[in-house]
């Protein structure tokens, strides 16, 4: 991943896990990564590859398109990425209370249940999906909308195959929201 700022991914993967209260070495642990190459990336002195950005963003409840939204992407792909088990670009930028992300895909594999403290709303703008909210599966349509809260596990795919397209809006945790106490870097190296 050339294209990267490595520095400013590392700003957003560390605001990111103290806002969850994480410690960098519960991160490299949640993301199967090495302590050390963690905190490498978070000083931006490495690049993740696709894999291990994937591992780290599902580790902190998050996609790689909100990773790298705020990071300087030269290329002209700059916006885009991996949501879940889809594409997705980011329609927001900047320091927003909300992320807005539209998402496309065709998967029929719901993949992994996703968690995250904050609250999230999707909108059906083409085909239909199954959205799974823990237990709950349920089939929404073009024009439907959800909303949950944050810490509900959720999932989403194509019933059959077909293309969809997501309005995905997503609170955003800024770093003053984090709990007390969370930062224990200096101690994880």
């Amino acid at each position: 991943m050339t294209d990267l700022d490595p520095p400013q991914l590392g700003d957003a993967i560390r605001a990111r896990r103290k806002a969850l209260g994480m410690t960098i070495v519960q991160l490299a642990e949640r993301a199967a990564l090495s302590h050390p190459f963690v905190s490498q990336l978070e000083r931006g002195r490495a690049n993740p590859s696709f894999d291990s950005l994937g591992r780290l963003a599902h580790a902190l409840g998050t996609s790689q398109i909100e990773l790298l939204s705020g990071t300087a992407l030269d290329s002209a792909s700059a916006g885009l990425g991996a949501f879940g088990a889809g594409s997705a670009r980011m329609l927001t930028h900047g320091d927003t209370r909300f992320s807005v992300i539209e998402s496309a895909g065709a998967n029929t594999d719901l993949g992994d249940f996703y968690e995250h403290p904050e609250d999230e709303f999707i909108t059906v703008i083409a085909g239909s999906v199954v959205l799974e909210l823990g237990a709950d599966r349920l089939l929404i349509d073009e024009g439907d909308s959800r909303y949950f809260a944050g810490g509900t596990p959720h999932r989403w795919g194509s019933p059959d195959g077909s293309p969809y397209r997501l309005l995905v809006v997503k609170e955003r945790r800024r770093e003053a929201d984090a709990p007390a106490g969370s930062d224990e870097e200096g101690a994880a190296g």
